[in-house]
């Protein structure tokens, strides 16, 4: 593995977005021209390449004030524990440091990586969503 390198991206190749989003096995990477304008209309997309190849993902909606949302961190199976998740999170938060409100939808063992990133649950807060996928529980 070379050196990680990340990058404020938006552009980013479609044949490179959809084999990242389909090493985790998510099902937006089944709707790749609707995944791709999502990224490129997000507020901020930071990459990570190892050489030519994305390896990881994350991007962050916001109202540019006070409330940002971080929809998607994605960071391929071979490269996972090694960091670059935790990068891109710091990434996120130097980016929106001093908002009102940073949030987040995690499950499984997400939950365990964002809580050592310094999110936590909000007392009795939950998450409610209508999503069109199958891959959660």
């Amino acid at each position: 593995m070379n050196k990680v390198k990340y990058e404020y991206q938006k552009d980013i190749p479609k044949d490179q977005v959809i084999a990242l989003y389909k090493s985790v096995n998510w099902s937006s990477a089944e709707k790749p021209d609707l995944l791709l304008k999502a990224l490129r209309n997000s507020h901020t997309v930071v990459t990570a390449w190892d050489g030519e190849r994305l390896v990881g993902l994350g991007n962050a909606i916001s109202d540019c004030y006070l409330v940002v949302y971080y929809p998607h961190l994605v960071v391929h199976p071979e490269y996972q524990g090694k960091g670059i998740g935790t990068q891109i999170v710091k990434l996120m938060q130097n980016r929106y440091h001093g908002f009102h409100q940073q949030s987040i939808i995690a499950d499984g063992k997400a939950v365990k990586f964002y809580k050592k990133c310094g999110f936590v649950e909000t007392g009795n807060c939950k998450s409610l969503w209508i999503y069109k996928g199958n891959d959660h529980d």
